[in-house]
C-alpha cells in the first residue's frame, strides 16, 4: 500500500508529465523517491476530460521503478494512445488523472472474478492480448461473464479460446 504522501507524489508526477510532453518538454525526473516509489511496480495511468476517457496506457508487468513507470505511462497516455490525438497545451488544465498500481498476475478461474475487485488480461502468445482494469467492470456494471467475455473481445480473441491464458490482478487505484 502506498502511503498518501506517495500517491500525491505519483499523481503530481503524472500532471507535471503530461503538461511536459504536450509542451515539448524534457519529462520530469524524481529526485530521491523513497521506498515504495523506488520499487519496480506494473502501472495504468488514465486520462480523463470530465467524464470522457482522454487517454490510457499501461505496463502488465513490473520492469522499472513504480516512479518511473508512472512517468512514463502518463506521457504515452498523453501522446501515444492511438485512440485518439496527442493531448494539446490547452487540455492539460482539464484533465484529470487516475493511477492504477497492478499486484502480480496470476491465473484465475471464470468462477473466481470478481467485479471490483479483479482486473483481467488474456492473452494467447504470439497472437493477441488485452487487458481491462476492475474499475471498468464496475464503470459499466457488467457482470463476471460480461466482464470476462468483453476482456476477450478486446484482445480481438473468441471468448472462451482454449488457447488464450486467462489472468487476474488487483489494483491500487487513485486518481485526483
Amino acid at each position: 500500500m502506498l502511503s498518501q504522501e506517495d500517491r500525491a507524489t505519483l499523481l503530481d508526477l503524472a500532471r507535471q508529465t503530461v503538461a511536459a510532453a504536450a509542451g515539448g518538454s524534457d519529462l520530469p525526473t524524481l529526485r530521491n523517491p523513497n521506498g515504495p516509489l523506488r520499487e519496480k511496480g506494473a502501472v495504468f495511468v488514465t486520462l480523463r476530460i470530465g467524464d470522457e476517457l482522454r487517454g490510457c496506457i499501461g505496463h502488465v508487468e513490473a520492469h522499472l521503478p513504480l516512479w518511473e513507470s508512472v512517468r512514463d505511462m502518463a506521457a504515452a497516455a498523453a501522446e501515444r494512445d492511438n485512440r485518439f490525438s496527442p493531448v494539446r497545451p490547452d487540455e492539460v488544465s482539464r484533465l484529470s488523472y487516475e493511477i492504477s498500481v497492478l499486484s502480480p498476475m496470476t491465473p484465475i478461474r471464470p468462477d473466481e472474478i470478481r467485479v471490483g475487485t479483479h482486473g483481467l488480461y488474456v492473452k494467447r502468445d504470439g497472437v493477441a492480448s488485452g487487458l481491462l482494469l476492475p474499475q471498468v467492470a464496475v464503470e459499466w456494471d457488467w457482470t463476471p461473464q460480461e466482464f470476462l467475455r468483453r476482456t476477450f473481445e478486446k484482445a480481438g480473441l473468441p471468448a472462451g479460446d482454449p488457447a488464450a491464458k486467462v489472468l487476474g490482478f488487483t489494483v491500487e487505484h487513485f486518481s485526483g
